[in-house]
């Protein structure tokens, strides 16, 4: 019956969210052709890694002679491939373009809409863990449950691994000099714009491995089609004349390696920690209740109920720039009574009652509830349209994925250690008479997840694209905005996540400001 009560639930929600969105599509990806790029960036792989202590740090071996047989093969073998592919391949080839972090972004966001559904509840009313169990199978089919903590912290490994990846390629590319195919062997047929860098090693490999493994471990269930996408790409590489079968081997080893890194990094990041059980959790409310007294603490008002919220200690997992959470942590909200606590009520009751269509579309459209791609979605989408407008070569990609990212998870580090520390509680339960869009999310409200991610990426994308920073605040505050129009957050929820997104992301920009990449 429970199941059943959720399963319906939900449908509900994902059927009132397509239903509304229509007048303004939720944008789904990125519509691009293959270009020149805007910068070759010769001394990229002089620029700071995340991780790794520099491009360097992976040994490759030095490329065969262009005028030894060996090499004189392999091009032989790209010219038989380029010159009969099937229409699957051409499409392939199309499809991945020369930019291909582009499509892994999109396919990042893909998984998580596919998992951003609430699972049954265990024995305690809890969710998984947002780390899979020891073993290559995790124990439930449905895992992992997707939510916005969950999937601010993938898209900041997958990317931060991406850069690193594409800064020990640009490292070797202009090491070695191994010049592009076509510019040694006129009659291989380039599908893309010729934008002469050297194609040993691939870059495309090593971003495609490097992101592989590290889906592979964040979503194990679907290792067959992740593996496959990154062969397919991998396999486009050659079809489209860009690479050799050595140029993909050596970014292959350079992916395997930053994969490492990276995973390693993930197994001690304290997120196995992030989900506790009831006793654990039971513990946190007597800690607030006892801190406490201006507020009724925050509890869940699911039906059924859920006695346990998602990721308590969220808060807990190592942050990529901020020094720690307490230092960006905002002060505490308004008591129950105060003038603000009354204005923010009263707002309330009013959008209970008089939501304007337009209020009500930009709610749903900013909703990023279940099935979709989060918050942190939105704004990769965001990103990559800049990106693609810039023109930016695969390494300057990474790089403003990288930094938006990792900015984007530790404003949810952040939001999720204020929201168990203060445990305030949602407009709905302080005031029944509050009817909320659709279902308040399982934890509690002050501050807004919304706005501090996106107070983050609207920082670092304004950094990365000045001349766009005024419409990446508009988008921020929209995206604020619409949790009040929903009547999921308190005004106040909403304003200090948005400053404390912004401060979380300077963090990031000052990091940027200073790797070699300005």
């Amino acid at each position: 019956m429970k199941k059943n009560i959720i399963v319906f639930s939900l449908l509900l929600v994902t059927a009132a969210i397509t239903f509304n969105a229509c007048e303004k599509d939720i944008p789904q990806g990125v519509t691009y052709t293959a270009y020149t790029y805007a910068s070759k960036d010769e001394d990229g792989g002089t620029w700071d890694p995340i991780l790794l202590t520099a491009g360097s740090e992976v040994i490759i071996d030095a490329p065969a002679d262009v005028a030894s047989a060996e090499y004189l093969a392999e091009l032989a073998e790209v010219k038989d491939l380029n010159s009969s592919l099937s229409d699957d391949q051409q499409e392939i080839v199309d499809y991945w373009g020369n930019n291909t972090l582009v499509r892994w972004i999109e396919i990042a966001e893909e998984l998580a809409a596919k998992y951003n559904l609430p699972p049954d509840p265990g024995p305690e009313g809890n969710y998984p863990p947002p780390v899979a169990p020891s073993g290559t199978t995790p124990a439930s089919s449905d895992f992992p449950f997707s939510h916005p903590p969950f999937t601010c912290r993938m898209y900041a490994y997958i990317s931060a691994a991406a850069y690193d990846a594409a800064i020990s390629s640009w490292h070797y590319k202009y090491t070695y000099n191994r010049p592009a195919l076509y510019k040694t062997d006129a009659s291989i047929e380039l599908a893309y714009p010729q934008n002469d860098i050297p194609s040993y090693p691939s870059e495309d490999a090593a971003i495609a491995t490097s992101i592989e493994k590290m889906l592979n471990a964040l979503f194990p269930n679907d290792v067959t089609y992740i593996s496959e996408k990154a062969k397919e790409c991998r396999d486009s590489r050659m079809w489209a004349g860009l690479a050799t079968q050595s140029d993909l081997n050596a970014g292959d080893s350079i992916g395997r390696h930053v994969a490492n890194v990276y995973i390693t990094r993930s197994k001690n990041d304290n997120a196995k920690f992030a989900q506790t059980n009831k006793a654990s959790y039971d513990s946190l409310v007597v800690i607030a209740d006892a801190m406490w007294n201006d507020w009724i603490i925050w509890k869940n008002i699911d039906i059924p109920p859920r006695p346990v919220g998602v990721t308590p200690k969220f808060g807990g997992v190592t942050p990529w720039w901020i020094p720690d959470v307490e230092t960006v942590r905002p002060g505490p909200p308004p008591a129950q009574g105060s003038a603000e606590y009354i204005a923010a009520e009263k707002e309330m009751l009013d959008f209970t009652e008089n939501a304007t269509k337009e209020q009500e579309r930009i709610a749903f459209f900013w909703s990023d509830g279940p099935s979709t791609y989060t918050p942190a979605g939105h704004w990769n989408l965001l990103g990559a349209e800049k990106i693609v407008d810039a023109a930016m070569n695969p390494l300057r990609t990474a790089r403003v994925f990288a930094y938006l990212n990792t900015a984007i998870h530790d404003a949810g580090i952040s939001c999720w250690d204020t929201k168990y520390y203060y445990f305030y509680p949602r407009p709905a339960q302080a005031n029944p008479e509050i009817r909320t869009t659709f279902m308040s999310p399982n934890f509690p409200s002050y501050t807004s997840g919304h706005s501090t991610f996106s107070g983050a990426g609207a920082e670092v994308l304004s950094h990365f694209f000045p001349g766009s920073a005024a419409e990446f605040e508009d988008f921020a505050k929209e995206a604020s905005e619409s949790r009040i129009y929903a009547r999921i957050h308190w005004r106040f929820d909403c304003e200090v996540g948005l400053d404390v997104g912004h401060n979380i992301g300077d963090y990031a920009v000052s990091a940027a400001a200073v790797d070699g990449g300005e």
